[in-house]
């Protein structure tokens, strides 16, 4: 698979995702996460949150910056490894601006104290079962008759 059509597979399989886990590093060095909203947009690697600024999360990236965002589907799972880098900007905030966004911020994207996060995505590693739940029940029922390993779909790297 090219660069391009990887980068492409990811896409799809997080295009319909609504709610991400955003894993950030604390000062003390322990892994945190939390449900973020996605924002619609196309994706080249890059992942979009509103944020508070004033918020933990911005606390951690601007402490350590690496930061993993996950997805999951009822088909697939990506996990995107990456930087996370704190943006003050009210013009791409009202181009990203969603209902999503706005039921947190009532105030709209001029609301006082919102940032962005990006995610600046570096690999992203996913699993995808074409076919679905029945697809994987069927997979699951035929290793348990034959004793052979459960086939869970396609799991790939990618360098984004």
């Amino acid at each position: 698979m090219t660069e391009d059509a990887a980068v492409e597979k990811v896409a799809g399989l997080i295009a319909d995702a609504k709610i991400a886990m955003l894993t950030t590093v604390a000062p003390d060095g322990r892994l945190v996460s939390r449900p973020m909203g996605l924002q619609d947009v196309d994706f080249d690697g890059d992942l979009w949150f509103f944020a508070d600024a004033d918020s933990h999360k911005v606390d951690e990236i601007q402490h350590d910056s690496h930061a993993n965002v996950t997805v999951s589907t009822s088909t697939s799972w990506v996990s995107l490894s990456g930087r996370a880098q704190v943006v003050k900007d009210t013009a791409r905030a009202k181009e990203l601006w969603g209902a999503s966004a706005e039921a947190w911020y009532p105030d709209g994207p001029e609301t006082p104290g919102l940032v962005l996060v990006v995610v600046r995505g570096e690999t992203a590693e996913y699993w995808d079962t074409p076919g679905g739940r029945v697809a994987s029940a069927l997979s699951f029922a035929k290793a348990k008759l034959t004793g052979e390993r459960y086939d869970g779909g396609e799991n790939e790297t990618v360098r984004l």
